[in-house]
């Protein structure tokens, strides 16, 4: 295990810049996911680690060994990477020895590796007969073989389907709890972030954008795209307006400590209340999705000066999280209240946070 230090790290293909110098501290033994959407540097920062692509600019420790002159095998780190690369003709427990073997290191180390990952009783087997979850997990068994100071993973569970990405999510979560080892783990899955990182990393354009614990960075965004990206389902926008120290949203009056001015509300699909009779914003039900203990609602805001929308934004205005079971028909129009303890203000001109 080891500690992780980059330093204005930039990268260029050609005359494209992908990288713009990032900073990044990671202690021993924390686990930090690399999140955000496709495109903006994750996966090059994490090759750029492993040594599989050669950094423009900057300066990369591992421990207190400056290590960005040195080839991959040099850095004693192990990667899982997103397709399994296992050998077809090898059993999983020669699938997992491999490293060692050409490696000339001595003993037997599978039988641990196959115990920890529930691999026992497929060591005889090829590739071809496990599921995507046990390939997976042989994967993995072959980076433990390396007991390297990093382990660095690059969307290890995207080829899986929903359950096993849930079920893969807590063995990873669980071995690094009994390990205790440092790992860095890139997804642009904010749900995986989410439930697995000690630290999450926020990217976008080869720059973060926010990093921090999970909750802090659900409770706390830096601004309109981390509130809008972290969260499933994600987070509504809308305009509203702060005067006097109140803000007003629609015919609903919340006191704020904020500047006066037009600001950016954002409010968590668990945020929104419905009301008979009261204040609040009119919507035009769109989509029921009924779940069970809870109903979610796709809608369009009724007062057109109340829309926001990014780029990314699908055609819906708002998505709530009802707590409750309701009978609302498409087409039908609600009034919804902002709940004031969930309410996010973002400066419209820069999208910045507003506290």
């Amino acid at each position: 295990m080891a500690t992780l230090k980059t330093r204005n790290l930039i990268k260029r293909f050609g005359h494209i810049q992908v990288l713009h110098g990032i900073d990044l501290d990671i202690a021993d033994g924390e686990f930090v996911v690399l999140v955000g959407p496709s495109g903006c540097g994750k996966s090059t920062l994490l090759r750029m680690i492993a040594g599989l692509e050669d950094l423009s600019e900057g300066a990369l420790w591992i421990g207190d060994d400056r290590v960005e002159h040195l080839p991959p095998q040099k850095r004693d780190v192990a990667m899982v990477f997103q397709s399994y690369a296992l050998f077809p003709h090898m059993t999983v427990r020669e699938n997992i020895a491999y490293g060692p073997k050409v490696r000339g290191e001595p003993g037997d180390k599978v039988e641990p590796a196959a115990e920890m990952l529930n691999l026992t009783t497929y060591l005889d087997r090829y590739p071809r007969e496990l599921s995507g979850g046990q390939r997976q997990r042989v994967a993995m068994g072959r980076a433990l073989q390396r007991e390297p100071r990093l382990f660095l993973f690059d969307e290890p569970l995207s080829n899986l389907d929903a359950q096993l990405r849930v079920a893969m999510r807590a063995e990873i979560k669980a071995l690094h709890t009994r390990l205790k080892n440092t790992v860095i783990y890139v997804t642009h899955d904010q749900v995986e972030a989410m439930t697995m990182a000690d630290r999450i990393v926020v990217m976008r354009d080869g720059l973060i954008e926010q990093q921090g614990a999970p909750l802090d960075i659900y409770d706390r965004p830096a601004n309109i795209f981390v509130a809008g990206f972290i969260g499933s389902p994600a987070m509504s926008f809308l305009r509203g307006q702060v005067a006097g120290g109140t803000l007003t949203v629609g015919a609903q009056k919340i006191a704020v400590n904020a500047p006066d001015g037009a600001v950016i509300v954002g409010v968590r699909p668990e945020g929104f209340v419905r009301v008979q009779d009261g204040a609040g914003i009119e919507i035009e039900v769109r989509v029921i999705e009924p779940m069970g203990p809870e109903t979610h609602v796709l809608a369009n805001l009724v007062d057109d000066a109340l829309v926001y929308k990014r780029a990314a934004d699908t055609a819906s205005d708002i998505r709530a999280v009802l707590r409750s079971r309701v009978t609302f028909a498409p087409g039908e129009r609600q009034t919804l209240s902002l709940d004031p303890e969930a309410v996010h203000l973002f400066d419209p001109e820069t999208g910045v946070r507003i506290d």
